[in-house]
């Protein structure tokens, strides 16, 4: 990548409300730019911090990650979500990111990086693995809304 990115903890509810249109390419069930502000405040609770990486004021990419502790890892780092905007992929943003979060982990004395993808979705699994992560599980969910399991 040509640019110098710079990092920047998106804190307020405009800083992350401008962030929305960069996470709808993927998360697109998020309905507007307030639903998605008020999720992120509200994940806030759990920990969870949202990292823009920048190239002066334009957001190229985000990572939304969280400190967390479980018997398996101990003390990790989750990330949540990870995307680089449309017209920035292949550029570099998305390893960057992944280095900058990798770096805040080391830094508060984490000994693992921890993410979840699709096992429908190979070109991420490449992208993950070409930045050092391997898989070492599968993720199994349940949703409990019945109307889901019912098909309505």
């Amino acid at each position: 990548m040509n640019t110098r990115l710079t990092f920047k903890h998106l804190e307020t509810p405009g800083e992350v409300r401008a962030a929305y249109p960069v996470m709808k390419e993927l998360r697109p069930h998020l309905a507007s730019a307030e639903a998605f502000a008020a999720q992120v405040q509200a994940q806030r609770d759990e920990a969870y911090r949202l990292l823009g990486a920048f190239d002066g004021e334009r957001l190229l990419g985000l990572v939304g990650y969280r400190h967390m502790t479980n018997l398996i890892y101990g003390p990790f780092v989750y990330v949540d979500d990870l995307v680089v905007a449309a017209g920035n992929k292949r550029a570099g943003v998305g390893s960057t990111l992944l280095g900058e979060v990798r770096q805040i982990a080391r830094d508060t004395g984490c000994a693992h990086l921890v993410l979840d993808t699709g096992l429908h979705m190979a070109l991420a699994q490449r992208f993950y693995f070409r930045n050092g992560l391997l898989a070492k599980g599968m993720h199994f969910r349940q949703s409990l809304d019945t109307a889901q399991e019912t098909g309505q």
